[in-house]
């Protein structure tokens, strides 16, 4: 049984969606299945070894190209390839931040519609390519590109899954009338796929209520992590408590509202200092440099450190210096594998009751949950760990152990291909291969 999953590419920047996806197709491939993992926009950025194709399908330039220019439309596909380019793709990757939302609505809704979208010919060079490929199912990243699938199954003979990785924030985000037209899209396009994919019961749950897909095909993958990789668990010393954040800085994620409760955590007398480490665009920089400007009008500014964008191995060395992890999204999280990085390193949690994130608390036991947008009742939070070493200790303990049990990559690459196995054996069964079994219905329901 061969598998090609798609991943969308995030430019320039460290993104979980693709972390996941490059460490699935690693461990499955490691144990001998066939995965084959394809980025779309832009290449994958991962910070452990990228296990893609280094052919780009929807490259980002060609996509804009054809979105706004119709001679690019009809361009040959040979001439096409000068601009997927990798190195070229991800220059330009890093400028999509700073895109304005319209246009971005506007291509969102081109691609949901598929083969009547302006990105057409796109679309054929991908099936064209994954028909060399001779799939058995096709792996589709987001509920952006459910516009595809229709024409994938009709080409290609395979079902498609497709993700759910936390898509709600961009797309409510849009202004309307995109806003309004991709979730009719959406719910019209559904019915095209075979199955959902949500990595955390929270999403899978959300997603059937918000854009209105069918329960019975919303299933669950737990997401893993290699938990090999954090060998040593957190051991920092007591005399200066030191609060971690690890995640991209940006608004959405709550950096801000960390930083003032820090502020007051100092006011109040507590010897404490920040680290943060995270990807920072350049669209994000004003953002980065206000809070910098408070901190030092705070007086701060030897307590609070930003330590940039960090390789795995920085990343592992981050985190064995913290005390603590806190990640103060305003939004609701649909995954958090910094919250599994950080229990795998024995470091427990502070994070708001939202999301995913009661999910990964209660089923780990390894932190502490707040009021979201408090920024008193993260202080508090904070405190309570700081003032309690020993049941800081536990929850360590209590997550690390946890996480090395039941949130491993291994576990996440078996339950994928049992889920993918029930998709394809049907298929196999109606063209005399082998022995077809029943589908599982999906878990969820509203």
């Amino acid at each position: 049984m061969r598998v090609v999953h798609l991943a969308a590419g995030a430019g320039g920047m460290y993104c979980g969606s693709c972390m996941h996806d490059n460490r699935l197709a690693a461990t499955l491939t490691g144990r001998g299945r066939d995965v084959v993992l394809i980025p779309l926009y832009t290449p994958l950025r991962t910070d452990e070894t990228d296990v893609s194709e280094r052919r780009v399908y929807y490259g980002g330039i060609n996509a804009y190209l054809q979105q706004f220019t119709a001679l690019f439309r009809r361009t040959p596909w040979f001439l096409d390839r000068l601009f997927d380019v990798p190195g070229l793709l991800r220059i330009v990757g890093k400028l999509a931040a700073r895109t304005r939302p319209e246009v971005l609505g506007a291509m969102t809704l081109s691609v949901l519609r598929g083969e009547h979208g302006r990105q057409r010919k796109e679309l054929a060079k991908l099936i064209a390519g994954l028909r060399s490929l001779k799939p058995n199912l096709v792996y589709v990243p987001n509920l952006m590109f459910v516009g595809v699938a229709s024409r994938l199954k009709a080409e290609l003979g395979v079902p498609v899954l497709c993700g759910l990785t936390g898509e709600d924030i961009f797309l409510d985000g849009l202004p309307d009338p995109h806003r309004a037209e991709a979730f009719e899209l959406i719910r019209e396009r559904a019915g095209d796929v075979n199955g959902f994919v949500a990595l955390t019961r929270y999403y899978a749950r959300h997603t059937t209520r918000h854009f209105a897909l069918p329960p019975d095909r919303v299933h669950q993958i737990t997401m893993g992590i290699r938990t090999e990789d954090f060998a040593e668990a957190a051991t920092p010393p007591d005399e200066r408590f030191t609060i971690g954040y690890l995640a991209r800085i940006c608004p959405e994620k709550g950096l801000a509202g960390l930083c003032d409760a820090f502020v007051d955590l100092r006011r109040a007398g507590r010897s404490c200092r920040l680290r943060i480490a995270g990807y920072l665009g350049k669209a994000d920089q004003p953002y980065f440099d206000r809070i910098a400007k408070r901190i030092k009008q705070a007086g701060l500014d030897d307590a609070f450190e930003y330590v940039g964008e960090v390789s795995r191995a920085e990343k592992l060395g981050f985190l064995q210096s913290l005390h603590v992890l806190s990640v103060p999204t305003v939004y609701a999280e649909a995954k958090g594998f910094y919250v599994l990085e950080a229990l795998a390193a024995g470091v427990p949690v502070v994070l708001p009751k939202h999301g995913a994130f009661p999910e990964l608390v209660e089923g780990t036991g390894g932190g502490v949950l707040h009021e979201p947008g408090s920024r008193s009742a993260l202080a508090e939070a904070l405190a309570g760990l700081m003032d309690n070493p020993g049941r800081r200790r536990d929850l360590a303990s209590a997550g690390r152990s946890a996480v090395r049990e039941s949130f491993t990559a291994e576990r996440m690459a078996n339950d994928a291909w049992q889920l993918f196995e029930q998709f394809v054996q049907p298929t196999l069964a109606t063209r005399g291969g082998a022995a077809g079994g029943r589908l599982r219905r999906g878990r969820f329901t509203t």
